[in-house]
């Protein structure tokens, strides 16, 4: 029973979190409902006894990539009024794709289901059962070669967005590594003397 309410619960905050990233006027606060919703997933997952996803959900997305994103957001000069128009401009665009999307998932789960039985709970696991060996070996062995084709798309993203930050822009003073390594302190030192300095030959002489 307790089960079940805390799955309402969270389930609940969990909608209204989502609601709130698409709603927010200003963008920090959708990346702080987008955090919220990331949590509430997380505790989704544990109620499934998916540790290693909750954990994984909390360290990558809300400990690493949310704040990376927090930050960019407040760095950049957003212009909030003109969000708000465009907002306002496309909203009754946005609410059709999602009626479309939400009538979509509903038409797959009434049809097929999955072959879920959704009447029956899910089974407690034993004490000494590790669902992250069985997500390793799952991963690994039947869809090793999924995994290592999704590994090469980010690497491709990866190149493509250091490509686009790197590309040549006014103003842009980008680093030569070469030129760094092969200078030479006479090149960038330069000794001078001082009015009223002696000559070098007489510093070391007496009065």
């Amino acid at each position: 029973m307790i089960v079940q309410v805390l799955f309402y619960v969270l389930s609940a905050i969990l909608l209204a979190a989502a609601l709130g990233v698409i709603v927010a006027r200003n963008p920090v606060y959708s990346a702080l409902a987008l955090v919220l919703a990331f949590f509430s997933s997380a505790a989704l997952w544990l109620l499934i006894e998916a540790e290693f996803l909750a954990i994984v959900l909390v360290l990558v997305y809300v400990g690493a990539v949310m704040v990376l994103f927090l930050f960019v957001v407040m760095m950049l000069d957003i212009n909030v009024e003109e969000i708000k128009r465009g907002f306002i401009r496309y909203a009754w665009l946005g609410w059709i794709t999602a009626f479309l999307v939400i009538a979509q998932m509903s038409a797959v789960f009434a049809v097929r289901g999955f072959g879920i039985d959704t009447a029956i709970g899910v089974a407690p696991q034993p004490a000494d059962h590790s669902n992250t060996r069985e997500l390793g070996e799952v991963l690994y062995t039947t869809y090793v070669y999924p995994f290592e084709l999704a590994a090469m798309v980010l690497l491709v993203a990866i190149i493509a967005a250091i490509s686009l930050t790197m590309r040549r822009r006014p103003g842009l003073k980008p680093q030569d590594v070469a030129k760094q390594v092969a200078v030479r302190r006479e090149d960038r030192v330069r000794l001078i003397k001082g009015v009223g300095a002696k000559p070098d030959s007489a510093q070391g002489e007496g009065p």
